[in-house]
């Protein structure tokens, strides 16, 4: 049985890591490639970059922090945010990241996916996935959640696998930086239909709230970031609470 991961996530603007509340009134938590080392030196199974301003402003994604990051941080990095092209994922790549997530533009051609994974293989290709709840069931949004798609989360996560993204990290916008914990309907949703990892992101707030995602929803990661940058949580902490509740996690 593969072990289940933690990993911490930093969004990153102007070189600085921020964290809000449903993807608004962003604060100032440090320095990327500090608060990485950080983590990795307590634990962290991988290590989650998101430029999270990329492609609302039109831009390539932060390639000096992931050169940084590389040699400094010795646990998979994924990085994310404005990579738009295949080119673009190579660069992302080269500069030191193991995984690269996409968003905005696979929505706007979801062929992007295919390509990426024909290039670099599946396992290299992580679809992010925006979701926000209406009455029916979860919007999907890009451009760092400032854009209302009109696509079906759970349709789109689907069809993103079948494309051949290897893995996709799935955000509920609704618990984001709420402390409330993970959207597990929208996480049981998406495991429904495909076969590929699923890492839970937006709500973390405690040990059981990491728990359920995993037991009730079955997660294969899960993604936190205000309780690591605040010392609410550590990563260690997280672990060995994991551990206790009968989660297989890799120690």
């Amino acid at each position: 049985m593969l072990r289940k991961r933690v990993i911490p996530c930093l969004d990153v603007t102007a070189g600085r890591v921020v964290k809000g509340v449903q993807f608004v009134d962003l604060t100032d938590e440090g320095d990327p490639i500090e608060l990485a080392q950080k983590y990795a030196e307590g634990g962290a199974d991988e290590i989650c970059f998101l430029d999270i301003t990329a492609s609302s402003d039109g831009r390539s994604t932060m390639l000096d922090v992931v050169r940084r990051a590389a040699q400094n941080v010795f646990v998979p990095l994924t990085v994310g945010g404005g990579v738009r092209t295949v080119e673009d994922m190579r660069a992302t790549l080269r500069a030191g990241a193991d995984k690269v997530a996409i968003n905005s533009a696979a929505l706007a051609d979801p062929t992007l996916i295919d390509r990426c994974a024909a290039a670099f293989g599946k396992q290299c290709v992580v679809l992010a996935i925006d979701a926000k709840r209406t009455d029916v069931g979860w919007e999907v949004y890009s451009h760092g959640g400032r854009t209302p798609t009109g696509r079906d989360a759970v349709a789109w996560a689907s069809d993103g696998a079948q494309r051949g993204a290897g893995e996709l990290l799935v955000t509920s916008m609704d618990r984001d930086g709420t402390y409330d914990g993970y959207d597990l309907r929208l996480l049981r949703a998406i495991k429904a239909v495909v076969q590929v990892p699923v890492i839970a992101s937006g709500g973390a707030g405690s040990i059981p709230d990491c728990v359920a995602a995993f037991d009730e929803a079955g997660a294969d990661a899960v993604l936190a970031a205000s309780i690591f940058h605040r010392d609410e949580i550590t990563v260690a902490t997280l672990k060995s609470g994991l551990a206790a509740a009968g989660v297989a996690v890799r120690q």
